[in-house]
């Protein structure tokens, strides 16, 4: 928990979701992007390695000069039941707000940018919705299973540059939650 924690401040958040988006970066690249120094921006990547949610990416960059990377694997989001203070829970529920605004961007992106994508790319996105009824233990195995579907792809894109041929950032958003349950 004391990782999730890390994101508390909503420039570390930034960070790690421009990391995200562009691969390894510096303080400085990721400063301007931000509008901070690159002594507050390299604070916070630090605070952010600190709690292993990135790393120095080796082999990049001359001299002193440090690239920073997502750790590979990245990171749950957790859910209220893991809280096991009310700060933590704060944490949780920050996380979880940010989650739906960057899913909503990331959906209003594509929105605007498919008509433009070759045409390959089209047919291999998919944007679906089902309404299932399940059991918890169903819901359990679903999510599980799809995890273990996409655990492979991950351990390939994380082993991949950003420049990598032939590859584009892919979105995957997935999501298993009651309605009506309580």
């Amino acid at each position: 928990m004391n990782a999730m924690k890390s994101f508390a401040h909503p420039l570390r958040l930034r960070l790690y979701e421009l990391l995200e988006e562009l691969g390894p970066s510096t303080a400085t690249q990721l400063s301007g992007r931000v509008g901070e120094n690159t002594g507050s921006t390299s604070y916070h990547l630090r605070e952010l390695a600190r709690h292993g949610m990135i790393e120095v990416a080796e082999g990049l960059g001359k001299g002193k000069e440090k690239y920073w990377r997502v750790t590979p694997g990245g990171f749950g989001y957790g859910t209220p039941e893991d809280a096991a203070d009310s700060e933590t829970l704060g944490v949780i529920r920050v996380l979880l707000q940010d989650l739906v605004r960057q899913r909503g961007a990331e959906l209003e992106r594509w929105l605007t940018e498919e008509p433009g994508t070759p045409r390959e790319w089209v047919e291999a996105s998919g944007l679906s919705r089902r309404s299932l009824r399940l059991t918890t233990e169903e819901s359990i195995a679903m999510r599980d299973a799809v995890m273990e579907v996409i655990e492979p792809y991950r351990v390939v894109s994380d082993e991949r540059g950003p420049d990598h041929p032939d590859t584009s950032r892919v979105i995957v958003h997935f999501d298993v939650f009651p309605t009506g349950a309580g």
